[in-house]
């Protein structure tokens, strides 16, 4: 009985001591190796901080302010830069509008236009910004086949102080159709059709004169698939 009472308080006070014999720190901590006793401290502001001045604080902010740069494409005369100019022009690059007379998209189709180049649901089509770049290449296309001879004919030329190019041609039979070029041209500026906006076939000669447009194979039967 005795025997069990022993071991009853021997082991566990034996434990409690082994427990504080390696928690006890062998050092103790001593604050005098932290004094600043004998260090030079300097706790004032420098000159220059108190002489900054209102302005140059101002242009600190102004610099933090500065909107950062954006890098835009150079598309230059290409046939791209043809096309996102035109795009710009109808609709500011928008596929998805529809102006007041119910022309669509990024470069502003009518129904019957979009239905000689093989498109007739004009609601899939205002929503397939592929199918949108695909007709305006096949309508360029089919435009360039049409008005083939007065491209050979009047290219280089200058009609009412306007330099006759192809890709001017090309934007203006977008604007009004190949039909209103001709006469356009063959009546040497004299008949010049204007939409129901006001814009003219010869603005568009002119604003789009320049472009490359020599990868736009003219094709009577170009039709827009994707």
């Amino acid at each position: 009985m005795f025997k069990k009472i022993t071991n009853f308080f021997v082991i566990p006070l034996a434990i409690i001591g082994m427990l504080v014999l390696a928690l006890y720190p062998s050092a103790k901590l001593d604050i005098n190796d932290y004094s600043t006793a004998g260090l030079e401290l300097d706790f004032n502001m420098s000159d220059r901080v108190e002489d900054t001045t209102t302005e140059e604080v101002e242009v600190v902010f102004e610099i933090q302010e500065q909107e950062p740069v954006v890098y835009y494409p150079v598309l230059g005369k290409s046939y791209i830069g043809f096309r996102e100019a035109v795009g710009f022009k109808e609709s500011r690059g928008d596929y998805f509008t529809v102006n007041s007379y119910g022309y669509l998209g990024k470069y502003q189709f009518g129904s019957e236009t979009l239905k000689m180049i093989g498109i007739y649901n004009s609601n899939h089509f205002l929503f397939n910004p592929e199918l949108q770049e695909k007709a305006f290449l096949a309508n360029a296309e089919r435009n360039k086949w049409i008005l083939r001879k007065d491209i050979k004919r009047f290219e280089g030329e200058t009609i009412n102080g306007i330099k006759v190019t192809e890709s001017g041609i090309l934007a203006a039979a977008h604007l009004a159709g190949a039909g209103s070029v001709k006469k356009f041209l063959r009546s040497y500026g004299s008949n010049n059709f204007s939409d129901a906006y006001g814009t003219t076939v010869k603005h568009y000669m002119k604003k789009f004169g320049g472009y490359d447009t020599s990868s736009v194979k003219a094709n009577r039967k170009a039709k827009a698939r994707i």
